[in-house]
């Protein structure tokens, strides 16, 4: 529903404005919803976060940075994935699952869609959790972490550019 939603708020930008979304029109699923920024590549702090949300991760998250929720590993092709649904316009959903500290797993779906400023500029992102497993599985716990299963724009069409990787070759450091 949050999908359609921010389709049917597609501009001839491609990209809603920022001033065209009303929580009202999703409001069954407010607390599960998220406003991110972008202070630059790579740092996308929470400017709002639902109740849900905030539950999951047993703390407010405004301020936090998004990636910080992900593990090192996958921070990387979190990153480079915002960066190219900004760039195009277009929105992302990742597959995940958040982890506690015992172990336990919840399996997530969290959609990220482009917002359009005042003066055109895609500077936030539109933010869902949708859980595909029951969330009593984490028993009662906080997700310390979240673990990338998959990451894709969720109209399809071709992949979202993997992260550039430094590789040597012949003792040459290639990019």
């Amino acid at each position: 529903r949050m999908l359609g939603y921010w389709e049917g708020q597609r501009g001839l930008g491609g990209c809603p404005a920022r001033s065209s979304i009303d929580p009202a029109a999703f409001a069954e699923v407010v607390t599960q919803t998220f406003v991110l920024g972008r202070e630059r590549a790579g740092a996308y702090p929470f400017r709002l976060a639902g109740a849900l949300i905030e539950d999951l991760h047993g703390a407010p998250l405004a301020g936090l940075d998004f990636a910080a929720l992900w593990t090192p590993a996958d921070r990387p092709r979190v990153q480079a994935a915002v960066e190219a649904a900004l760039d195009r316009r277009r929105s992302l959903i990742a597959a995940a699952h958040g982890r506690s500290l015992s172990g336990a797993e919840a399996r997530l779906e969290i959609l990220l869609a482009p917002l359009a400023g005042r003066q055109g500029r895609v500077d936030r992102l539109l933010g869902l959790y949708q859980p595909t497993s029951p969330l009593i599985r984490l028993q009662g716990q906080r997700i310390e972490r979240l673990f990338l299963r998959e990451i894709a724009f969720a109209d399809g069409g071709e992949p979202v550019p993997a992260p550039l990787r430094l590789a040597s070759l012949d003792g040459r450091t290639i990019g």
